[in-house]
């Protein structure tokens, strides 16, 4: 059964690669050599230019010299892992494709292609120049601290949001998670006995900075306890 989203209101696919970039602990790093999953060897600049530095035993670093010209074909992917377990945590992967070339000490990434792929199945090609302008959603750095006391601490809050959604696309479901947060709003992962779906709540209004959430959530929460849509006991736990 699907879900009805609640809002039209989501992040481009140019927002979400940058938040993922500027968040994102490690990334798979492949070339004609071979595969190498790089962990904390990544960061990126402020105008979005991804710099790598990758072990010296690492087949990225030995591409580089076997490459005639030293700038190796390079995919890179990132995952988009949610924060609180639950089933199928990937929520999307960013794939970058490119070439490498030394700048100071590190390798420096020039991208040529940048597609996101959802955990529903569908492709996104994302303009380079978009993604270069884009800055990371304002809670980015924050979301995964956010969502994990969300579930930790409020189990209760997240039952009481499952009034927001409607009783057809409640049928069946054992547990519900928090799965995503941004400046629009928050997403929840509806899990049943077999498969799962998201659904998605607006803030009224978008956040700038994460010392807003606690008004919007406290105003979804105020619009689940006056909610007519409710019926019987909220599902989750």
């Amino acid at each position: 059964m699907g879900v009805r989203h609640s809002s039209t209101i989501v992040p481009t696919a140019a927002a979400r690669a940058r938040s993922l970039l500027a968040t994102a602990w490690s990334c798979a790093v492949t070339t004609q050599i071979g595969r190498d999953e790089l962990v904390g060897a990544h960061s990126v600049t402020e105008d979005g230019r991804l710099l790598l530095s990758p072990p010296d035993d690492s087949a990225l670093a030995a591409a580089l010299i076997c490459t005639p010209r030293g700038e190796p074909s390079t995919l890179i992917e990132f995952a988009d892992v949610a924060p609180v377990p639950m089933r199928e945590r990937i929520r999307a992967r960013l794939w970058l494709s490119g070439t490498l070339a030394y700048e100071g000490e590190h390798l420096l990434f020039e991208p040529t292609c940048a597609v996101l792929h959802d955990a529903n199945g569908e492709r996104e090609g994302i303009e380079l120049d978009e993604l270069a302008l884009t800055a990371p959603d304002p809670l980015a750095e924050a979301e995964s601290r956010l969502l994990t006391h969300l579930a930790d601490a409020h189990p209760d809050a997240v039952e009481q949001l499952t009034r927001l959604i409607s009783p057809d696309s409640l049928h069946g479901v054992v547990r519900v998670r928090p799965l995503a947060v941004d400046m629009h709003g928050i997403s929840l992962r509806l899990e049943r006995a077999r498969g799962q779906a998201d659904v998605r709540l607006p803030f009224h209004q978008p956040v700038e900075d994460v010392t807003q959430v606690t008004d919007c959530m406290h105003a979804l929460l105020m619009k689940a306890r006056l909610s007519a849509s409710w019926r019987g006991r909220p599902v989750g736990g």
